[in-house]
Protein backbone atom coordinates (compact mmCIF):
# COMPACT_ATOMS: atom_id res chain seq x y z
CA UNK A 1 0.00 0.00 0.00
CA UNK A 2 1.07 3.58 -0.56
CA UNK A 3 -0.18 7.11 -0.12
CA UNK A 4 -0.57 9.54 -3.01
CA UNK A 5 -0.10 13.29 -2.83
CA UNK A 6 -0.87 15.76 -5.61
CA UNK A 7 0.24 19.35 -5.06
CA UNK A 8 -0.71 22.28 -7.29
CA UNK A 9 -1.26 20.15 -10.40
CA UNK A 10 -1.77 22.33 -13.46
CA UNK A 11 -1.92 21.28 -17.08
CA UNK A 12 -2.17 23.32 -20.25
CA UNK A 13 -2.32 22.15 -23.85
CA UNK A 14 -1.09 25.17 -25.74
CA UNK A 15 -3.25 28.11 -24.73
CA UNK A 16 -5.93 25.85 -23.22
CA UNK A 17 -5.68 25.42 -19.46
CA UNK A 18 -7.14 22.01 -18.56
CA UNK A 19 -6.25 21.71 -14.86
CA UNK A 20 -6.12 24.69 -12.50
CA UNK A 21 -4.09 23.67 -9.46
CA UNK A 22 -5.36 20.35 -8.07
CA UNK A 23 -4.38 19.42 -4.51
CA UNK A 24 -5.26 15.94 -3.25
CA UNK A 25 -3.96 13.69 -0.47
CA UNK A 26 -4.95 10.01 -0.72
CA UNK A 27 -4.37 7.78 2.30
CA UNK A 28 -2.97 4.26 2.12
CA UNK A 29 -5.64 1.78 1.03
CA UNK A 30 -8.17 4.52 0.16
CA UNK A 31 -10.42 4.34 -2.92
CA UNK A 32 -10.82 7.80 -4.48
CA UNK A 33 -13.28 8.29 -7.33
CA UNK A 34 -12.74 11.24 -9.67
CA UNK A 35 -16.09 12.10 -11.22
CA UNK A 36 -17.30 14.79 -13.58
CA UNK A 37 -18.74 15.55 -16.98
CA UNK A 38 -16.82 15.02 -20.22
CA UNK A 39 -14.03 17.56 -20.66
CA UNK A 40 -13.70 18.45 -16.96
CA UNK A 41 -10.08 17.23 -16.74
CA UNK A 42 -10.55 13.99 -14.79
CA UNK A 43 -8.80 11.69 -17.28
CA UNK A 44 -5.96 14.19 -17.73
CA UNK A 45 -5.44 14.17 -13.97
CA UNK A 46 -5.31 10.37 -13.93
CA UNK A 47 -2.84 10.32 -16.83
CA UNK A 48 -0.58 12.72 -14.91
CA UNK A 49 -0.60 10.36 -11.93
CA UNK A 50 0.20 7.48 -14.30
CA UNK A 51 3.06 9.37 -15.94
CA UNK A 52 1.37 9.40 -19.35
CA UNK A 53 1.17 13.21 -19.20
CA UNK A 54 3.55 15.71 -17.61
CA UNK A 55 2.02 18.50 -15.50
CA UNK A 56 2.75 22.08 -16.50
CA UNK A 57 3.18 22.80 -12.79
CA UNK A 58 2.90 20.83 -9.57
CA UNK A 59 4.18 17.57 -8.16
CA UNK A 60 3.14 13.93 -7.76
CA UNK A 61 4.36 11.88 -4.79
CA UNK A 62 3.69 8.15 -4.31
CA UNK A 63 4.57 6.65 -0.92
CA UNK A 64 6.39 9.88 -0.13
CA UNK A 65 8.62 9.61 -3.22
CA UNK A 66 8.69 12.36 -5.82
CA UNK A 67 7.69 10.73 -9.13
CA UNK A 68 6.67 13.73 -11.24
CA UNK A 69 9.53 13.24 -13.71
CA UNK A 70 9.55 9.43 -13.73
CA UNK A 71 8.38 7.20 -16.56
CA UNK A 72 5.20 5.11 -15.97
CA UNK A 73 7.24 1.91 -15.63
CA UNK A 74 9.19 3.43 -12.72
CA UNK A 75 6.16 4.48 -10.64
CA UNK A 76 5.04 1.04 -9.41
CA UNK A 77 1.46 1.52 -10.59
CA UNK A 78 -1.01 -0.58 -12.57
CA UNK A 79 -3.73 0.82 -14.83
CA UNK A 80 -7.01 -0.70 -15.99
CA UNK A 81 -8.32 0.88 -19.19
CA UNK A 82 -11.77 1.37 -20.68
CA UNK A 83 -10.94 -0.77 -23.72
CA UNK A 84 -9.21 -3.58 -21.71
CA UNK A 85 -6.00 -3.24 -23.81
CA UNK A 86 -5.50 -7.01 -24.08
CA UNK A 87 -3.18 -8.60 -26.64
CA UNK A 88 -5.51 -10.51 -29.01
CA UNK A 89 -2.89 -13.10 -30.03
CA UNK A 90 -2.09 -14.06 -26.42
CA UNK A 91 -3.99 -16.36 -24.09
CA UNK A 92 -5.50 -15.08 -20.84
CA UNK A 93 -2.53 -16.51 -18.96
CA UNK A 94 -0.06 -14.82 -21.28
CA UNK A 95 -1.87 -11.47 -21.04
CA UNK A 96 -1.84 -11.61 -17.26
CA UNK A 97 1.78 -12.77 -17.12
CA UNK A 98 3.23 -10.40 -19.72
CA UNK A 99 4.13 -7.53 -17.39
CA UNK A 100 5.87 -9.90 -14.98
CA UNK A 101 7.71 -11.64 -17.81
CA UNK A 102 9.27 -8.48 -19.22
CA UNK A 103 10.39 -7.54 -15.68
CA UNK A 104 12.27 -10.81 -15.40
CA UNK A 105 10.10 -12.45 -12.76
CA UNK A 106 10.90 -16.19 -12.36
CA UNK A 107 8.50 -18.53 -14.15
CA UNK A 108 7.40 -20.28 -10.96
CA UNK A 109 6.53 -16.94 -9.37
CA UNK A 110 4.61 -15.87 -12.50
CA UNK A 111 2.60 -19.09 -12.46
CA UNK A 112 1.81 -18.66 -8.77
CA UNK A 113 0.72 -15.03 -9.05
CA UNK A 114 -1.38 -15.56 -12.17
CA UNK A 115 -3.04 -18.61 -10.62
CA UNK A 116 -3.88 -16.75 -7.41
CA UNK A 117 -5.28 -13.75 -9.29
CA UNK A 118 -7.31 -15.98 -11.62
CA UNK A 119 -8.85 -17.79 -8.64
CA UNK A 120 -9.62 -14.48 -6.96
CA UNK A 121 -11.38 -13.20 -10.09
CA UNK A 122 -13.15 -16.45 -10.99
CA UNK A 123 -11.38 -16.87 -14.34
CA UNK A 124 -9.13 -19.85 -13.55
CA UNK A 125 -10.98 -21.95 -16.16
CA UNK A 126 -10.33 -19.34 -18.87
CA UNK A 127 -6.53 -19.14 -18.76
CA UNK A 128 -6.02 -20.86 -22.13
CA UNK A 129 -8.60 -18.82 -24.03
CA UNK A 130 -7.93 -15.84 -26.29
CA UNK A 131 -9.61 -12.46 -25.65
CA UNK A 132 -11.96 -12.91 -28.64
CA UNK A 133 -13.43 -15.98 -26.89
CA UNK A 134 -14.40 -13.95 -23.80
CA UNK A 135 -17.38 -11.80 -22.88
CA UNK A 136 -16.93 -8.14 -21.99
CA UNK A 137 -17.08 -8.88 -18.28
CA UNK A 138 -14.52 -11.67 -18.60
CA UNK A 139 -12.16 -9.40 -20.54
CA UNK A 140 -12.44 -6.79 -17.83
CA UNK A 141 -11.57 -9.40 -15.20
CA UNK A 142 -8.49 -10.35 -17.23
CA UNK A 143 -7.46 -6.68 -17.37
CA UNK A 144 -7.90 -6.43 -13.61
CA UNK A 145 -5.96 -9.67 -13.13
CA UNK A 146 -3.07 -8.29 -15.16
CA UNK A 147 -2.97 -5.33 -12.76
CA UNK A 148 -3.30 -7.46 -9.63
CA UNK A 149 -0.41 -9.82 -10.43
CA UNK A 150 2.01 -6.90 -10.54
CA UNK A 151 1.24 -6.16 -6.86
CA UNK A 152 1.54 -2.40 -7.45
CA UNK A 153 1.49 0.40 -4.91
CA UNK A 154 -1.32 2.15 -6.77
CA UNK A 155 -4.26 1.04 -8.94
CA UNK A 156 -5.58 3.46 -11.58
CA UNK A 157 -8.95 2.79 -13.25
CA UNK A 158 -9.85 4.83 -16.35
CA UNK A 159 -13.62 4.39 -16.86
CA UNK A 160 -13.22 0.58 -16.92
CA UNK A 161 -16.96 -0.19 -16.91
CA UNK A 162 -18.23 2.15 -19.62
CA UNK A 163 -18.21 -0.53 -22.34
CA UNK A 164 -20.36 -2.96 -20.35
CA UNK A 165 -24.15 -3.25 -20.33
CA UNK A 166 -26.10 -1.90 -17.37
CA UNK A 167 -26.55 -5.20 -15.52
CA UNK A 168 -22.91 -6.16 -15.89
CA UNK A 169 -21.75 -2.71 -14.77
CA UNK A 170 -23.60 -3.21 -11.47
CA UNK A 171 -21.99 -6.62 -11.02
CA UNK A 172 -18.50 -5.45 -11.92
CA UNK A 173 -18.49 -2.35 -9.74
CA UNK A 174 -19.40 -4.53 -6.75
CA UNK A 175 -16.58 -6.87 -7.78
CA UNK A 176 -14.06 -4.02 -8.05
CA UNK A 177 -15.02 -2.64 -4.63
CA UNK A 178 -14.80 -6.09 -3.03
CA UNK A 179 -11.37 -6.72 -4.55
CA UNK A 180 -10.02 -3.30 -3.66
CA UNK A 181 -11.03 -3.72 -0.03
CA UNK A 182 -9.62 -7.23 0.10
CA UNK A 183 -6.29 -6.25 -1.49
CA UNK A 184 -6.09 -2.92 0.34
CA UNK A 185 -4.41 -1.18 -2.61
CA UNK A 186 -4.65 2.60 -2.85
CA UNK A 187 -6.81 3.33 -5.91
CA UNK A 188 -7.95 6.14 -8.18
CA UNK A 189 -11.06 5.47 -10.26
CA UNK A 190 -12.22 7.85 -13.00
CA UNK A 191 -15.85 7.84 -14.14
CA UNK A 192 -18.55 10.14 -15.47
CA UNK A 193 -21.23 7.92 -13.87
CA UNK A 194 -22.41 9.33 -10.55
CA UNK A 195 -23.86 5.98 -9.42
CA UNK A 196 -20.45 4.35 -9.84
CA UNK A 197 -18.90 7.24 -7.95
CA UNK A 198 -21.33 7.08 -5.03
CA UNK A 199 -21.07 3.30 -4.62
CA UNK A 200 -17.31 2.85 -5.14
CA UNK A 201 -15.55 5.73 -3.46
CA UNK A 202 -14.38 6.26 0.09
CA UNK A 203 -14.20 9.86 -1.06
CA UNK A 204 -15.13 11.63 -4.29
CA UNK A 205 -13.36 14.35 -6.21
CA UNK A 206 -16.04 16.18 -8.19
CA UNK A 207 -14.29 17.89 -11.10
CA UNK A 208 -15.66 20.95 -12.88
CA UNK A 209 -13.85 22.87 -15.61
CA UNK A 210 -10.43 21.76 -14.39
CA UNK A 211 -11.08 22.49 -10.73
CA UNK A 212 -11.81 20.16 -7.83
CA UNK A 213 -15.24 21.56 -6.99
CA UNK A 214 -15.54 19.38 -3.87
CA UNK A 215 -13.59 16.58 -2.19
CA UNK A 216 -15.57 14.68 0.43
CA UNK A 217 -17.32 11.40 1.22
CA UNK A 218 -20.19 10.41 -1.08
CA UNK A 219 -22.87 11.09 1.54
CA UNK A 220 -21.37 14.43 2.54
CA UNK A 221 -21.41 15.54 -1.08
CA UNK A 222 -24.99 14.37 -1.48
CA UNK A 223 -26.18 16.01 1.75
CA UNK A 224 -24.04 19.18 1.68
CA UNK A 225 -22.94 19.99 -1.89
CA UNK A 226 -20.44 22.85 -1.98
CA UNK A 227 -22.03 24.68 -4.91
CA UNK A 228 -24.79 24.50 -7.49
CA UNK A 229 -22.63 22.51 -9.93
CA UNK A 230 -21.97 19.72 -7.44
CA UNK A 231 -25.58 19.83 -6.27
CA UNK A 232 -26.89 19.45 -9.82
CA UNK A 233 -24.39 16.78 -10.82
CA UNK A 234 -24.81 14.39 -7.88
CA UNK A 235 -28.30 12.93 -7.54
CA UNK A 236 -30.81 11.33 -9.90
CA UNK A 237 -33.11 12.90 -10.89
CA UNK A 238 -31.07 16.07 -10.57
CA UNK A 239 -31.71 18.63 -7.86
CA UNK A 240 -34.28 21.35 -8.60
CA UNK A 241 -33.09 24.97 -8.46
CA UNK A 242 -35.57 27.75 -7.70
CA UNK A 243 -34.85 31.49 -7.70
CA UNK A 244 -35.62 33.57 -4.62
CA UNK A 245 -34.60 36.50 -2.45
CA UNK A 246 -33.61 36.67 1.21
CA UNK A 247 -36.30 38.12 3.51
CA UNK A 248 -37.20 38.48 7.19
CA UNK A 249 -33.66 39.28 8.28
CA UNK A 250 -32.18 36.18 6.69
CA UNK A 251 -34.70 33.80 8.22
CA UNK A 252 -36.61 32.97 5.04
CA UNK A 253 -36.61 33.10 1.25
CA UNK A 254 -39.34 34.46 -1.01
CA UNK A 255 -39.41 32.21 -4.05
CA UNK A 256 -40.09 33.62 -7.50
CA UNK A 257 -42.75 30.90 -7.64
CA UNK A 258 -44.63 32.65 -4.84
CA UNK A 259 -44.41 31.09 -1.38
CA UNK A 260 -42.13 32.14 1.47
CA UNK A 261 -40.02 29.29 2.87
CA UNK A 262 -38.54 29.58 6.36
CA UNK A 263 -35.12 28.06 7.02
CA UNK A 264 -35.24 25.30 9.58
CA UNK A 265 -31.62 25.58 10.68
CA UNK A 266 -31.33 29.31 11.31
CA UNK A 267 -30.87 32.59 9.42
CA UNK A 268 -28.41 33.29 6.61
CA UNK A 269 -26.11 36.29 6.77
CA UNK A 270 -26.97 38.89 4.16
CA UNK A 271 -29.25 41.83 3.44
CA UNK A 272 -32.94 41.45 2.67
CA UNK A 273 -33.30 41.25 -1.10
CA UNK A 274 -30.11 39.25 -1.65
CA UNK A 275 -30.64 36.85 -4.56
CA UNK A 276 -30.55 33.16 -3.69
CA UNK A 277 -30.83 29.82 -5.41
CA UNK A 278 -32.84 27.26 -3.44
CA UNK A 279 -32.09 23.62 -4.15
CA UNK A 280 -34.53 20.82 -3.38
CA UNK A 281 -34.05 17.19 -4.34
CA UNK A 282 -37.00 15.58 -6.18
CA UNK A 283 -37.26 12.78 -3.60
CA UNK A 284 -37.71 15.30 -0.77
CA UNK A 285 -40.85 16.87 -2.18
CA UNK A 286 -44.20 15.83 -0.73
CA UNK A 287 -47.74 15.90 -2.12
CA UNK A 288 -49.90 18.25 -0.04
CA UNK A 289 -53.26 19.67 -1.20
CA UNK A 290 -52.82 22.58 1.23
CA UNK A 291 -49.30 23.49 0.10
CA UNK A 292 -48.62 26.66 -1.83
CA UNK A 293 -46.58 25.23 -4.71
CA UNK A 294 -48.70 24.25 -7.70
CA UNK A 295 -47.20 22.03 -10.42
CA UNK A 296 -48.65 21.61 -13.92
CA UNK A 297 -47.58 18.17 -15.14
CA UNK A 298 -45.83 17.79 -18.50
CA UNK A 299 -44.55 14.24 -18.14
CA UNK A 300 -45.23 11.36 -15.74
CA UNK A 301 -42.70 8.49 -15.52
CA UNK A 302 -43.98 5.47 -13.56
CA UNK A 303 -41.08 3.44 -12.14
CA UNK A 304 -43.00 0.85 -10.16
CA UNK A 305 -42.64 1.77 -6.51
CA UNK A 306 -42.05 5.43 -7.40
CA UNK A 307 -43.21 7.93 -9.98
CA UNK A 308 -41.11 10.77 -11.39
CA UNK A 309 -43.06 13.90 -12.29
CA UNK A 310 -41.84 16.65 -14.59
CA UNK A 311 -43.78 19.88 -14.69
CA UNK A 312 -43.78 23.65 -14.47
CA UNK A 313 -44.55 26.12 -11.71
CA UNK A 314 -46.87 29.10 -12.34
CA UNK A 315 -43.87 31.33 -13.15
CA UNK A 316 -42.63 28.88 -15.78
CA UNK A 317 -39.79 27.30 -13.76
CA UNK A 318 -39.25 23.59 -14.43
CA UNK A 319 -39.51 21.24 -11.46
CA UNK A 320 -39.10 17.48 -10.96
CA UNK A 321 -40.57 15.45 -8.12
CA UNK A 322 -40.23 11.80 -7.16
CA UNK A 323 -43.29 10.55 -5.29
CA UNK A 324 -44.78 7.30 -4.02
CA UNK A 325 -48.30 6.24 -4.86
CA UNK A 326 -50.79 7.24 -7.56
CA UNK A 327 -50.46 10.64 -9.20
CA UNK A 328 -52.39 12.54 -11.90
CA UNK A 329 -51.61 11.88 -15.54
CA UNK A 330 -49.66 14.30 -17.72
CA UNK A 331 -51.74 17.39 -18.37
CA UNK A 332 -53.06 17.37 -14.80
CA UNK A 333 -51.82 19.30 -11.78
CA UNK A 334 -51.05 18.81 -8.12
CA UNK A 335 -49.72 20.78 -5.17
CA UNK A 336 -46.41 20.10 -3.49
CA UNK A 337 -44.86 20.90 -0.14
CA UNK A 338 -41.15 21.59 0.25
CA UNK A 339 -39.88 20.50 3.70
CA UNK A 340 -37.86 23.35 5.23
CA UNK A 341 -35.31 20.91 6.65
CA UNK A 342 -34.42 19.71 3.14
CA UNK A 343 -33.57 23.09 1.61
CA UNK A 344 -30.15 23.73 0.10
CA UNK A 345 -29.32 27.43 -0.03
CA UNK A 346 -26.83 28.91 -2.52
CA UNK A 347 -25.73 32.43 -3.34
CA UNK A 348 -27.09 33.31 -6.78
CA UNK A 349 -23.99 35.29 -7.81
CA UNK A 350 -21.26 32.79 -6.87
CA UNK A 351 -23.22 29.54 -6.75
CA UNK A 352 -21.55 28.71 -3.41
CA UNK A 353 -23.44 27.08 -0.56
CA UNK A 354 -24.73 29.38 2.20
CA UNK A 355 -24.96 27.64 5.56
CA UNK A 356 -26.69 28.99 8.65
CA UNK A 357 -24.57 31.11 10.91
CA UNK A 358 -23.34 29.98 14.34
Amino acid sequence: MASLELTGIQKAFGATQVLHGIDLAVAEGEMIVIVGASGCGKSTLLRIVAGLETPSQGSVRIAGREVTGLEPADRDIAMVFQNYALYPHMSVFQNMAYGLKIRGTPKAEITRRVGEAAELLGIAALLERRPRQLSGGQRQRVAMGRAIVRQPKLFLFDEPLSNLDAKLRVQMRAEIRRLQRRLGVTSLFVTHDQTEAMTLGDRLVVMHAGHAAQVATPMEIWARPADTYVAGFIGSPAMNFLEGVLVEGGRAVLLRAGPVLHFADGPRAGPDGQRLIIGIRPEHMRRDPEAGLGLALDLVEPLGSETVLHGRLPGGEALTAKLHGAVPAAGGALRLAIPAAELHVFDAASGRRLDAGP
